[in-house]
């Protein structure tokens, strides 16, 4: 994967590899060892051994978790093994072990994702010391004599390597089917282990709770302080983070996102500028959430819990003005293949001039929703037809709502509507949504800035097949004195880095935004902390580099040739950034102050 930070960056991934090459090491010395007659209860309270399945000629034992975003992708698969091979004598057993499913919430979710085989419950972590499980989900695959002959991931279509982690379009390897067939035809296991990503198992801790940083006076500040804007419940968060019982078990999660630098999602280099909605945590924070891991996770007093953070329910932004449904019927996401971009038109009505300080697009199915873009259609003068005049907000994991400062926000004239560009991707299952838009308007006298958008893109380009760091550069030069206020890098799963540049008509340059390691998962704007005033004849300048090579887990076809596209497996590169004009007499050169 490419550095996320310069200097310090390079040190953490360097740890990475060798912490993953020691766990694939640690995974084959584990393949040979004999698993003991184990019994557990499942959620309805029926016990269960494993010696009940004697008959079964091989055991796929998976370790599961009720809010691990790869368990509920893997669901399908797991099920379909489990009814394909069942007449071949291969029975599969659900574990979960994490401390905070309790046995109901085991059940809800089992007859939410359609799974129909066993599940138990291991409350104190017994059975998962036993096979030296890590992850959710890992799976083993026991032979006749209980022997594991395979450990790792189900196949190799998803995983965690940063932010939300990714998704193959094709399985290029199905691991777990591969043991099985090698077993039952009685051949060694080629490939008897791999790493399997996902969530770590929420264990009892070992030790007693104990020490002075607690949930209840340090960790619930800094999770209300950088999380729960997304972990609670109805956003993209996998879970919710707003109490201590929501929190228990996950400690040992939360220390690795935040030590490899997952979570809070940012990109951006350190190095060049300051960012208003930075989110990063603080070297200070990191160190409490280790010590209160590596302590038990103490819950403390609650008496000194800080005062919950307040929410528009359904909502990043406050309880929006106008709330617009893309259709008045869901749309039908079908269970696989490609599905075209959707468009749905909706006429607000609005008679006058709009100003918009605040919006939100919000997707129905999270599940299912890529992406959506709201774009703005305005009236031709006398021609009585319409034309889209840029996007008001747009939605994909990780993009934050837009709340401008105060003072400024984006003109909708009257007339105008609203175009919704919905991009679904099917996981396996018939899904339904029924997205929406949400708006917060300004009060027209105080408005001083209007918000507006601009682009340096490029459409033209041709990505070779294999290509490990393809370039692609565009210039745009400013006409006028220009304000700019954020910008948000655009490119799709081959997209490696980006970096803007202001080259001032000095010759001079400088670096506005790099991000050096992009996520096409996390679709950021970053908002200066104060605007930036670029004189006129100024090129904005964007970088971007591409990597169409076999080590980009991303990549769909490293054998194709790429070029423009809309759809993922095809290639954009768009440098988006906003700016504020003066709808009065002041200065620019005021406003930048």
């Amino acid at each position: 994967m490419r550095t996320l930070r310069v200097g310090l960056c390079a040190v953490a991934l360097v740890s990475l590899f060798v912490t993953q090459a020691h766990a694939a090491k640690k995974q084959q010395a584990k393949v040979g060892k004999q698993i003991p007659d184990f019994t557990l209860r499942d959620y309805l309270g029926t016990t269960h051994s494993l010696s009940d399945y004697a008959d079964s000629e091989l055991v796929v034992v998976v370790f599961l978790g009720t809010d691990c975003p790869l368990v509920k992708l893997y669901a399908p698969e797991l099920q379909r093994i489990s009814e394909t091979y069942r007449e071949r004598g291969v029975t599969v057993l659900g574990i979960n072990s994490n401390r905070q499913d309790p046995p109901t919430k085991v059940g809800a979710y089992a007859r939410r994702l359609g799974m129909t085989f066993t599940i138990l419950k291991d409350p104190d972590n017994r059975v998962a010391d036993i096979f030296e499980a890590e992850r959710t989900p890992e799976v083993f695959l026991l032979d006749k004599n209980r022997v594991v002959r395979y450990r790792g991931r189900v196949n190799d279509q998803f995983g965690f390597e940063s932010g939300v982690g990714y998704g193959r379009p094709n399985v290029t390897r199905h691991d777990l089917i591969e043991a099985i067939e090698e077993l039952l035809a009685g051949k060694p296991v080629s490939v008897p282990s791999t790493r399997a990503p996902g969530c770590i198992i929420g264990r009892v801790p070992k030790v007693t709770p104990h020490g002075d940083v607690t949930y209840s006076n340090q960790i619930a500040r800094i999770l209300q302080k950088r999380c729960v804007e997304c972990h609670r419940e109805g956003q993209i968060g996998p879970f919710p983070l707003t109490s201590y019982e929501e929190v228990l078990g996950w400690g040992e999660m939360i220390r690795e996102t935040v030590d490899t630098g997952r979570m809070p999602p940012w990109y951006a280099n350190p190095q060049y500028g300051e960012y208003r909605n930075d989110p990063s945590l603080t070297e200070e924070e990191k160190q409490l959430i280790r010590e209160w891991v590596a302590n038990g996770e103490p819950e403390g007093d609650p008496a000194d819990l800080p005062e919950p953070r307040q929410f528009a329910e359904g909502w990043q932004i406050p309880e929006p003005d106008l709330v617009l449904n893309m259709s008045d019927t869901p749309f039908t996401v079908p269970a696989d293949g490609v599905v075209d971009y959707q468009y749905y038109t909706v006429d607000p009505g609005f008679k006058e001039d709009k100003w918009v300080k605040a919006a939100e697009a919000r997707p129905g199915n999270r599940a299912v929703v890529h992406h959506i873009i709201c774009f703005i259609e305005t009236p031709t003068k006398g021609r009585g037809g319409f034309r889209r005049n840029g996007a008001l907000i747009g939605y994909a994991p990780g993009m934050q709502a837009r709340q401008y400062r105060d003072g400024a926000a984006v003109r909708i004239p009257a007339g105008s509507k609203f175009v919704f560009q919905m991009h679904y991707t099917p996981v396996g299952t018939e899904q339904q949504d029924l997205s929406s838009l949400g708006i917060i308007f300004a009060d027209p006298d105080e408005v001083k800035y209007e918000i507006r958008g601009g682009v340096s893109g490029n459409m033209s380009f041709r990505i070779p097949p294999h290509a490990k760091d393809f370039v692609v550069q565009t210039n745009h030069r400013l006409r006028r004195d220009t304000l700019i206020v954020s910008m948000l890098p655009h490119m799709h799963l081959r997209g490696k880095s980006f970096r803007y540049e202001a080259v001032y008509p000095d010759g001079t340059v400088e670096v506005l935004l790099d991000v050096p390691r992009y996520d096409f998962n996390w679709q950021l704007w970053y908002e200066f902390k104060e605007p930036k005033l670029l004189p006129k004849g100024t090129r904005i300048r964007c970088t971007a580099h591409y990597d169409n090579s076999e080590d980009n887990v991303y990549n769909p076809d490293p054998d194709a040739w790429v070029t423009f596209g809309e759809q993922t497996w095809e290639e954009m590169m768009f440098g988006f950034y906003t700016t504020m004009v003066p709808v009065k007499k002041e200065t620019l050169k005021t406003a930048a102050r």
